[in-house]
C-alpha cells in the first residue's frame, strides 16, 4: 500500500490526501542529490581515471599482444597469454605463484603473531601512545630504506644479526645470497614492516572490548591467559580478519622490498614472486599481454582468498550464535 501523504493545499490551506511527495519536495530532494555527486565528483573521477580504466585496459591486454609504446599495435590473440601461463615451459604457477603465496602466508602469520602479542602487552602498559606511534613509524618509512636497513642487518660480515649469531658462538649465515635463506629472510623483513598498522588496528580493537567481561571472567576464576582465548580472541575476530585480509592483499602483490634486498629476484630465481615477474615481463621484456594476464590471474586469487575468508569468518559467527 502507497504511504499516506498529506500536503497544504496552496489556495485554501486545508490539508488534502495525495499518494506522492509535492513537487517542491521532489525538486529539493534531486538538488541534494546533484550536490552530494558533485562534491563526489574528484574522488569518483580519481578512481575512474587510476583504477577503474586501467583495470579494463589491463584486461583488454591479458587477451592482446602488445609491446608497450603504440596503441595501435595492439593485436587480439585470445587465450593464448592464459594458456602460455600454464603450458609445461611457463614456470609462472610453479614455482612462482606457490613461491607468492608462501611469501604472503609466511608475511601474514608472523605478522599477526607479533601484533596481537605487542599489541596486547601495550594495552598494560603506560604510556601506550607513545609505544604506539614508535611501533607505527615504520609504515612511514618507505621501502627502499626498509630494504637498506634489513640488508645491512643481513650482511654476513658486519651486520647486526650474524654478529650476534657469531657472538653465540654459531658460524656467518649469507640470508641472502643463498637460495634456502633469501626468501625466508625477506619474509621475517615483509612482517616486521607491517606491524605497525597490525598493532594499531589492534590495540583500538582491544579498547572496544568492555572490561567488565575481564572483571566477570576474574570472579570466575580465570587467570590471563584463559581471559585471552575466551574473550580477548573471539572478541579480536572482527578486527583480526580485517587485518588478515589486507595484510594478505599486500603481502601477495609486494615486489618492491624483494628488489631492494635480493636485486633482480636472486639469488638463482628464488625469491622472484608474481608481482616481480610481471614487472620483468612488461619492463625489461615488454610482453605487457603476458604481464597483464599474469595480473589477471593474481586479481582473482587475490579475490577468491578474500572471499573465502569472509564466507569463513560469517560461518564461524553463525555458529557462535547458534
Amino acid at each position: 500500500m502507497a504511504p499516506d501523504v498529506r500536503a497544504a493545499d496552496p489556495v485554501t490551506g486545508r490539508m488534502t490526501r495525495g499518494l506522492h511527495a509535492p513537487p517542491a519536495r521532489g525538486a529539493a530532494r534531486r538538488r541534494e542529490i546533484l550536490l552530494a555527486y558533485a562534491f563526489l565528483s574528484p574522488v569518483l573521477l580519481f578512481f575512474l581515471v587510476f583504477l577503474v580504466l586501467p583495470f579494463l585496459f589491463a584486461i583488454v591486454l591479458s587477451f592482446s599482444r602488445w609491446n608497450g609504446f603504440d596503441l595501435a599495435d595492439i593485436r587480439l590473440v585470445g587465450v593464448r597469454n592464459f594458456v602460455g601461463l600454464v603450458s609445461s615451459t611457463s614456470d609462472f604457477v610453479s614455482p612462482i605463484l606457490v613461491r607468492t603465496v608462501l611469501f604472503a602466508a609466511g608475511s601474514v602469520s608472523l605478522a599477526l603473531v607479533a601484533s596481537v602479542t605487542v599489541a596486547n602487552a601495550i594495552n598494560r602498559l603506560r604510556f601506550q601512545g607513545l609505544l604506539r606511534t614508535l611501533y607505527f613509524l615504520p609504515i612511514a618509512t618507505t621501502v627502499v630504506a626498509v630494504g637498506t636497513v634489513w640488508k645491512d642487518m643481513y650482511d654476513p660480515s658486519g651486520g647486526v644479526i650474524n654478529g650476534i649469531l657469531t657472538g653465540l658462538g654459531f658460524t656467518s649465515v649469507r640470508f641472502l645470497t643463498e637460495t634456502d635463506t633469501a626468501l625466508p629472510a625477506i619474509v621475517v623483513a615483509q612482517a616486521w614492516a607491517s606491524l605497525g598498522i597490525a598493532v594499531l588496528i589492534l590495540t583500538a580493537g582491544l579498547k572496544a572490548i568492555p572490561e567488565g567481561l575481564y572483571e566477570a571472567a576474574e570472579l570466575d576464576g580465570a587467570n590471563s591467559w584463559h581471559c585471552f582465548w575466551r574473550i580477548t580472541l573471539p572478541m579480536l575476530r572482527p578486527v583480526l580478519l580485517f587485518v588478515t585480509v589486507t595484510q594478505l592483499i599486500l603481502g601477495l602483490q609486494s615486489f618492491a622490498l624483494i628488489i631492494v634486498m635480493a636485486g633482480d629476484g636472486g639469488p638463482a630465481g628464488s625469491t622472484t614472486v608474481a608481482a616481480f615477474e610481471m614487472y620483468r615481463q612488461a619492463f625489461k621484456f615488454g610482453a605487457w599481454g603476458t604481464a597483464s594476464a599474469m595480473a589477471l590471474v593474481l586479481f582473482l586469487i587475490i579475490l577468491s582468498v578474500t572471499l573465502f575468508q569472509l564466507w569463513f569468518s560469517r560461518n564461524q559467527d553463525e555458529e557462535t550464535l547458534a
